[in-house]
Parts: structure tokens; sequence; C-alpha cells
């Protein structure tokens, strides 16, 4: 099981950030090109379907990792007694922070207070947590 679990976690990952590489770097750059009114059509509508999108891929992620990490549950209880699971562990607080950016983008939405530029800081700031989230995820097995 846990072969197959790895597998989920890291296509899911790779649907994750590759969809926020999209957003953050390819359609920044080109909605400049694009009619004021042409840009709001296009963001509602990559909104709509990311949002679509991601929220099974974040299922799977996050379920594939916490299935993942049960293994090591005995390393994390003692999180600084070896390297790997001092990198687990941030990996582990990192996945949370995105999931409190998830909810305060949630709270901005439903209050009406989500800005472009506050989208645009949101995106970016998930994308490096998850750049972070992969080295450290290639560290735990090269120096873990």
């Amino acid at each position: 099981m846990y072969p197959f679990l790895l597998v989920i976690h890291l296509l899911a990952a790779i649907a994750f950030i590759g969809t926020l590489f999209f957003e953050v770097v390819i359609w920044h750059r080109a909605r400049q090109q694009l009619a004021d009114t042409a840009q709001v059509t296009a963001d509602q509508a990559i909104a709509v379907c990311s949002r679509k999108v991601l929220h099974g891929v974040v299922v799977l992620l996050y379920g594939a990792g916490i299935s993942l990490a049960w293994r090591y549950r005995e390393v994390l209880s003692h999180p600084l007694d070896s390297r790997f699971g001092t990198l687990l562990s941030l990996k582990i607080l990192l996945a949370l922070s995105i999931i409190g950016h998830y909810l305060l983008l949630a709270y901005w939405l439903k209050s009406a207070r989500l800005t472009t530029l506050r989208a645009s800081w949101i995106r970016r700031s998930i994308l490096a947590h998850m750049v972070v989230i992969v080295i450290l995820a290639k560290a735990m097995f090269y120096w873990g």
C-alpha cells in the first residue's frame, strides 16, 4: 500500500504545484496582454476550473500525505531526534500552513475582501511553501 500512496502523493503534488506555477508565472504574464474585460472573464473562468480541479487534487495530496506520515508516527513523536524526523515535521508544518492560507482565502472570499493583490500574494506564498516542501522531501531521503 505504501508505494501506491507514495505515487498518489507525488502525482497530486505535481498537479498542485503545476497548477500554481501556471497561475503565478504563466497566466500572470499572459493576462497582461489582454483587455481588462477579457482579463476579468478569463480570471474568473480559470479560477472556477482551478478550484474544481484543485479540490480533488488537495484531497488526494493530503489524504495520501497523512497516510504516509502515519508510518512514521514514532519518528514524529520525537522529531528532533533525527534529521529525517525534523525535515518531515517541517514539511508537515508547511503543509498545515498551506491549509491556513486556504482558510484565509475562504474568509476573504466570504467577506468580499479578496483583492487582486491579496489573491496574487496568497498564490505566490502557497507556491513558495510547496517548493520548500519539495526541497524538504528530497532532503529527507538524501540527508535523513
